[in-house]
């Protein structure tokens, strides 16, 4: 690691703390030649799949514009940056645990609409209102029925599993 402030190449490491959920490491370093101290953040280099449009086209997964799409979706609604970010390395993990070179963004999308589907149902219409081009107010009718006979069948779910252990 070269020295910023003098650009020697022997620097020493003071601390080592793991950062951003443990995806980075920041290291407080010191140069030997100068004495300045400075900090650094590494992390691992993964490759991401490259995704391919319902057009055909192949462009290389841009994370900023998926963040995006899920801030603009999460406007105004009570979700923490720190969830947004959570949700969005949730996501990256589970494109690169698919161990494809290249994924649809019919699949990138279906994986952003249930990760939306977790964090806020309001943000998950909203996507799936684009996403899946809704025409008119009987598909969001619809969707909000799914939505509700989901969380029903969760609740009944639940209700059985405590009756069971009563």
């Amino acid at each position: 690691m070269y020295c910023p402030f003098c650009s020697a190449l022997e620097t020493k490491v003071i601390d080592s703390r793991l950062v951003s959920d443990g995806h980075q490491v920041r290291r407080r370093r010191e140069c030997l030649a100068c004495h300045e101290r400075y900090t650094t953040f590494e992390s691992a280099e993964l490759v991401m799949p490259r995704i391919i449009k319902r057009d055909g086209t192949r462009e290389p997964f841009n994370e900023e514009k998926m963040a995006s799409g899920l801030t603009r979706a999460l406007e105004k609604r009570p979700v923490s940056t720190e969830q947004v970010e959570l949700a969005i390395n949730k996501l990256k993990s589970q494109m690169r645990a698919t161990g494809e070179r290249e994924l649809t963004s019919e699949m990138l999308g279906n994986l952003i609409m249930a990760q939306l589907k977790e964090l806020d149902k309001v943000a998950y219409l909203r996507f799936a209102s684009v996403y899946l081009s809704f025409e008119d107010i009987s598909e969001f009718a619809d969707e909000i029925a799914r939505l509700g006979s989901e969380k029903n069948g969760k609740d009944k779910k639940i209700s059985k599993k405590l009756a069971q252990g009563n």
